[in-house]
């Protein structure tokens, strides 16, 4: 089994080492100090199996959870119980409290080695229910590219644009693709700041200039950066409620 180990303190990372000295079948492949690392490590060495914390810097791990992909396998180990929810609910295998003896750890370990060898039936839900569980409305947006992690903060995001399955994030003069139908991110965002204008189209209000009649029967959104967006009768109504 190949493993890696991510915790931002040293000593939680040692204290894993030492119990994994009794596992002679594990490979320990990469040790992260926090969730920009974790992410880049699972994504390029693909471990069978994660020992994860909660609470680090930069990118926490319901964050990490959501952007290593489907087929990650996590064991949760913090000093935090109100998690423990959280985790199973995203089909985590273990949750260990920390601190916790050999004899839990090594538990936690049959269960990932019995997990491993039967068909892993609920992964392609963990990145959205990790997602989805993050708090709400989200303040930031994580977006994957290959090994990178972008972190575009909510209110710099000027507008989104459905295509099929994912969305196009624009945000200071830059976009970015994410595997994420509109309709679900929406449900995440500030619904008095992100407003659904036309089926394809949610946009910041704030980053709003003015709203123009584009035909006789049709209105466009004008962003202060000058670009155009479609508005839909429905969607016009909204937008204009909000900008009187």
């Amino acid at each position: 089994m190949r493993l890696i180990v991510v915790d931002d303190e040293p000593l939680a990372r040692g204290v894993v080492r030492e119990y994994l000295a009794a596992h002679a079948d594990i490979e320990v492949v990469a040790e992260c100090a926090n969730g920009f690392e974790a992410v880049k490590a699972i994504t390029e060495l693909e471990p069978d199996l994660v020992i994860l914390d909660i609470q680090m810097p930069k990118l926490d791990g319901f964050e990490v959870a959501e952007l290593a992909g489907s087929k990650t396998r996590f064991i949760f180990a913090t000093a935090f119980d109100q998690y423990a929810l959280k985790a199973f609910e995203i089909h985590a295998l273990d949750y260990l409290l920390k601190p916790f003896s050999q004899q839990r750890f090594d538990q936690a370990l049959a269960h990932a080695r019995a997990s491993l060898v039967t068909a892993p039936s609920q992964q392609p839900a963990v990145a959205r229910a990790a997602a989805d569980l993050r708090a709400r409305p989200l303040s930031r947006v994580l977006i994957r590219d290959g090994a990178k992690v972008h972190v575009i903060p909510a209110d710099r995001i000027a507008y989104i644009e459905a295509q099929d399955d994912y969305v196009q994030i624009h945000a200071d003069g830059k976009a970015y693709l994410k595997n994420q139908p509109l309709a679900e991110l929406e449900t995440q965002l500030e619904a008095t700041r992100f407003l659904r204008i036309h089926r394809s189209y949610l946009v910041n209000v704030e980053h709003v200039a003015r709203i123009e009649q584009a035909t006789r029967d049709s209105h466009c959104a004008i962003l202060k950066d000058g670009t155009k967006l479609p508005v839909s009768r429905s969607g016009y109504q909204k937008i204009r409620s909000v900008m009187q």
